[in-house]
């Protein structure tokens, strides 16, 4: 494989997994208060910190799960949780509006936290994300396509801050009745995705006749 058709592969494979474009109605979902300013802040700090994990699993994301013990269907199984954790907040509509009081100020720099998980882990660098970046690592037969592959990770990243940026914009015009319809719907999706990782962690056992 070439270099160009490398790059191609690594690009499509990896924005196909992490879809941007899907994540739009969650995101919007998660940040019903917030102004678009807020909103562009947790899209760029998602993109960055789930850019900075796929480059970490590119350059030594195996030796990482062999040295630690943890194999991929772990992982997913992990990603369950979070995401069933924030999707019940979701379907029961839970305030989580940045405040200014001392009490609350500590809640809203809790509320990065949406941006780190799950906004970045593990909607955007989640299993799937991270499972392609190994194989695509594991394909990267020179130093150019290594280089190349954390390259194909900066564009789509860049290309998810973009779409969720648009989204933060846009997203001011939604009314609030719609966004708590979106919340309800979107956290119901949320614990599908959810026990979606889980079945995925429970087939990749089973092939691995683990039972």
């Amino acid at each position: 494989m070439n270099l160009g058709e490398y790059m191609l592969l690594s690009t499509s494979s990896l924005f196909v997994i992490m879809d941007p474009i899907a994540l739009v109605p969650v995101f919007l979902a998660m940040t019903p208060k917030d102004t678009p300013k807020r909103r562009i802040y947790f899209a760029r700090l998602a993109c960055l910190v789930s850019a900075g994990v796929l480059i970490v699993f590119a350059l030594v994301g195996q030796w990482i799960f062999k040295f630690l013990g943890i194999t991929l269907p772990a992982f997913q199984m992990a990603a369950c949780v979070v995401l069933l954790l924030v999707a019940l907040d979701m379907l029961q509509a839970k305030p989580t509006s940045t405040r200014e009081s001392p009490e609350e100020t500590e809640a809203g720099a809790a509320k990065e936290d949406i941006a780190i998980t799950p906004l970045a882990v593990p909607l955007l660098a989640g299993p799937g994300a991270i499972s392609t970046t190994l194989l695509l690592q594991s394909k990267a037969t020179t130093a150019g396509h290594k280089i190349a592959l954390l390259g194909c990770i900066g564009v789509v990243c860049l290309a998810s801050y973009v779409i969720l940026h648009l989204a933060a914009r846009g997203g001011k015009w939604l009314s609030p009745i719609a966004m708590k319809i979106a919340t309800r719907l979107m956290g119901l999706l949320l614990a599908a995705i959810a026990f979606q990782f889980l079945l995925n962690a429970l087939r990749e056992l089973s092939r691995s006749g683990y039972f």
